[in-house]
This record gives C-alpha cells, sequence and structure tokens, in this order.
C-alpha cells in the first residue's frame, strides 16, 4: 500500500541522502523558501511517499494561485529512489490526488513529472519536456571534450582558438547588479521571439538561492556581457537554468566557449553532471530547434519525465481546458 506522509525538509532531505538520491533543487528547502517570496505561490511542505512503510520516493509541493484558481505543483516531482513501473507510479499518483482532496479543498489539479501516461492528462500550460542532454564533466578538462560529439569537440576548439571572449564565474557581481545581463535577456528575447520575465525574476532568483545554490557565468568582450548563463546546483547535479547572448557574436562560437568552460569550472568544483534543461522530441517538437546546439555536447540523451496534469476538480479543469482551446483559436 502507497502512502503520502508530511514531513519536514529537514527530514526529507536527510532521507534523501541516506538513500544515495541527490534531490533536483525544486525539491528542497531552498527553492521552497524561494517560491514563498514569489506572489502567488505558497509551498505546501515536504512528503515521504512510501510502500507497506518504506520509503519509495520525496515530493515537494508549491500552491500556485493563478487567475482565480490554486493548483498544485511539483517540479522534478516525485523524486523516486528507483525508476517506478507503470503501476506503482499510478498508485502513487492516486494516493497523492487522495492526500489533496482531504487536505485542500480549493485545489484543481496537481502537476507532477509522471514516467507513466496513466491518470494524467496533456498539461494545460508551459512546455513540458522528455528528453534532457546530461553531461558527464567528471576526469578534467581534457576528458570533459573528449566525451563529445566529433562535431561539439570541433566547435569547442575553433571557440578556444578563435573567440575573443573572456569567460568567468560572475555570481557575486549578478547579484550586485543584474542589469547588464538582463539586458542580453531582451536582446535574445526580440530575436528567438519570447517575452522576458521580469528582471526581478532573475535577480532574486540567484540572491534567493545564493552562490551555493546558484552561479552567474558570462562571457564578455572588450569587458562587455555578450553572454551569459544562470546555473543552479545541488550536491553534485548542475542545471542550466536560463541562458542569453548578443545577436552580434553569434558566429564567434562564444556560447560553445562558455558552455565548456561551465563544465571545465564546475566539474573543478566536485560537480559531476551537467543538465541542459531539455531537448525536443516527437513528445515536445516545439524545442527540437534547441537539439543541434545541445546534443553536440554528449552522445548520450537522457530520458525524464515529463510534466503531466492530475485533474481533481474535473467539472472545473475540463472547463480550464475548453477556455485554453477557445484561446488557441482566437490566437491562430
Amino acid at each position: 500500500m502507497i502512502s503520502v506522509e508530511k514531513t519536514d525538509f529537514r527530514t526529507m532531505e536527510a532521507a534523501a541522502e541516506q538513500a544515495g538520491v541527490t534531490l533536483p533543487i525544486e525539491q528542497t528547502e531552498i527553492w521552497a523558501n524561494f517560491q514563498a517570496d514569489i506572489p502567488g505561490r505558497t509551498p505546501c511542505g515536504a512528503f515521504l511517499i512510501k510502500r507497506d512503510g518504506e520509503t519509495i520516493a520525496f515530493l515537494s509541493l508549491i500552491d500556485m494561485e493563478t487567475h482565480g484558481y490554486h493548483y498544485l505543483r511539483s517540479v522534478h516531482g516525485p523524486a523516486w529512489i528507483d525508476k517506478p513501473d507503470e503501476a506503482t507510479e499510478r498508485e502513487t499518483i492516486d494516493a497523492i490526488a487522495a492526500m489533496v482532496k482531504a487536505r485542500d479543498k480549493r485545489q484543481v489539479f496537481l502537476r507532477l513529472d509522471t514516467w507513466f501516461e496513466g491518470g494524467t492528462v496533456p498539461v494545460l500550460s508551459t512546455v513540458p519536456y522528455n528528453q534532457t542532454v546530461v553531461i558527464d564533466v567528471t576526469g578534467g578538462d581534457e576528458e570533459i571534450l573528449k566525451r563529445m560529439k566529433r562535431r561539439g569537440r570541433r566547435d569547442v576548439r575553433k571557440s578556444l582558438r578563435e573567440c575573443p571572449a573572456d569567460i568567468a564565474d560572475e555570481t557575486a557581481q549578478a547579484i550586485r547588479d543584474f542589469s547588464e545581463y538582463y539586458d542580453v535577456m531582451v536582446e535574445t528575447g526580440e530575436r528567438d521571439g519570447f517575452t522576458p520575465a521580469p528582471i526581478t525574476d532573475y535577480s532574486d532568483m540567484i540572491e534567493a538561492l545564493g552562490a551555493d545554490h546558484c552561479r552567474v557565468f558570462a562571457a564578455r568582450i572588450d569587458d562587455r556581457v555578450v553572454a551569459w548563463s544562470i546555473v543552479t546546483v545541488n550536491g553534485k547535479h548542475a542545471v542550466r537554468y536560463y541562458a542569453g547572448m548578443r545577436s552580434e557574436v553569434m558566429r564567434l562560437h562564444v556560447t560553445d566557449k562558455l558552455l565548456y568552460n561551465e563544465c571545465c569550472i564546475l566539474g573543478a568544483q566536485g560537480i559531476t553532471e551537467y543538465d541542459l534543461m531539455g531537448i525536443g522530441s516527437d513528445f515536445a517538437p516545439s524545442l527540437k530547434g534547441l537539439n543541434e546546439f545541445k546534443t553536440k555536447f554528449t552522445e548520450e540523451i537522457t530520458p525524464v519525465a515529463p510534466g503531466r496534469d492530475i485533474p481533481i476538480k474535473k467539472g472545473f479543469y475540463r472547463a480550464l481546458t475548453l477556455l485554453q482551446s477557445l484561446r488557441r483559436k482566437v490566437r491562430k
């Protein structure tokens, strides 16, 4: 029998460490504290998922209030000790949903990251992905280079020879003032067709997580920021969360030099895995434009559990689905 037991983050994180699980940063207390400062988001605590009294997964939930209704989100959760089979995951989803129904009558749906589709529906919004690229950053600079695809090694070596950018960890500078980096993101959005989040979304994130859990790497030419990335860190796992680049340097292989240096610096700091956070597939075709760049840095593609919705108030959720469909038709 599956049970979902509320606990505190210290207990959950200690249990995960004892089980040899590096929790995604989104499943930790420091992330919950960061989310608590964002309007409309309220941490709902940490949970141990158990089968017959033995812990099999860990879960952190955030209450998301939007457009007058509530739903619960767990990014990269549940975090499993061992990948579940379909029956175990379905039983776990049902147990979490039952717990939510009993504890909080406001919730319209759950959004969890699940390996299987049973008991779930496609998400109302956002773009989930089921594949990512995880770079092994152990063994030193040359070993990192050797493990890349041939075209990755070629592009990185070319960047090291020809790219004039200087690369550095600029976390401290970015925490003091993020405006120079944000200008690059605004230009990136104008080029790539998206609207960046407000500057405070980025600056609050790096300040709240702090240098132990969030790094800013930057590439400068003539002392001007031309590319940068925000990288989250938990345990020995790092994730490239955000990145931006000026259009004028696109042909200079700046991003190749920046990413390779990030790998080398993180590896020297004891990080073992560097996740580039999602690529396209038949499940997420809109992300396929990311593949050419990201996949050249490793021979391996890593499957991940994508976000899916679990309706709690099914009538309300059907109404939201219909409204979303109408909005898409109007946009077209």
